[in-house]
């Protein structure tokens, strides 16, 4: 349900690392819960992320993020090669179109034939209704905890 709201996508800045890292961390642990357990959550998204990693990988790749009235309500990343990092949209506003609205943005800006991208279980509907295709499904480990994942493509 895109334009419900007046949502403006911005390039990132340093100074929205506080409120990225928290809507990641929010969002991985209420919307992908029920597809993860806590363990595999909190090993995902730890609460003591290291935001100067963050911003350092922000920073280096395409990095925007959705506002309605200067709320961050979502934000995604991809780099030069086409590896789209990461896309999240805050718990409060899924199905608004703009996870849809980020990832345009993203797939628009890159010069790559091919986008490729490491969906989670919650998001890889999201993926495929966007055209990816699956590659393989993955068992990652992270901090003693297994979470599968799909390496997903698509050509553009």
């Amino acid at each position: 349900m895109i334009n419900r709201y007046n949502i403006n996508i911005r390039k990132y800045h340093s100074t929205d690392i506080k409120n990225v890292t928290r809507l990641f961390y929010d969002t991985v642990h209420t919307i992908n819960a029920k597809d993860y357990t806590k363990e595999q959550l909190d090993a995902w998204a730890r609460k003591d992320i290291d935001e100067r990693v963050w911003d350092d990988s922000l920073s280096l790749h395409y990095s925007y993020v959705a506002e309605i009235n200067h709320l961050i309500v979502g934000f995604g990343d991809i780099d030069k090669s086409g590896y789209l990092d990461r896309i999240f949209v805050h718990k409060d506003y899924q199905g608004e179109g703009i996870g849809t609205l980020i990832c345009d943005k993203l797939e628009n800006i890159v010069k790559s034939e091919t986008i490729f991208v490491h969906a989670s279980i919650t998001s890889k509907p999201f993926f495929i209704n966007r055209g990816y295709n699956i590659i393989k499904k993955q068992k990652i480990e992270r901090d003693g905890s297994v979470l599968v994942n799909y390496l997903m493509s698509k050509k553009l």
